[in-house]
């Protein structure tokens, strides 16, 4: 995740992300580092079957540095668009 600048980046694990993600874009979590920083712009995201791997894959990504976040964000959205924009409010993935 990331703000508006894309001064920020964040990583987290979730197992539902578009419920989490409205919780981001509404500072559910005030004191949270996303709303005390304004992420609240999904620009990367990667699915799995196991919890445990997408733990394990996490810590990877917090131990990488920004530039190699920047280019895995790179090859999936150069424009670093909000993948999250056009969810719907009522969805429960």
């Amino acid at each position: 995740m990331t703000n508006k600048n894309k001064t920020v980046l964040y990583v987290g694990a979730t197992d539902k992300l578009e419920i989490r993600m409205k919780q981001h874009k509404t500072k559910f979590y005030p004191k949270s580092f996303t709303a005390q920083y304004n992420c609240d712009r999904l620009v990367y995201f990667e699915e799995f079957e196991r919890v445990n791997d997408a733990f394990i894959r996490e810590k990877q990504l917090k131990a990488g540095n920004r530039k190699r976040k920047e280019k895995l964000i790179n090859s999936i959205n150069p424009e670093w668009n909000d993948l999250a924009a056009e969810w719907d409010d009522n969805s429960n993935k």
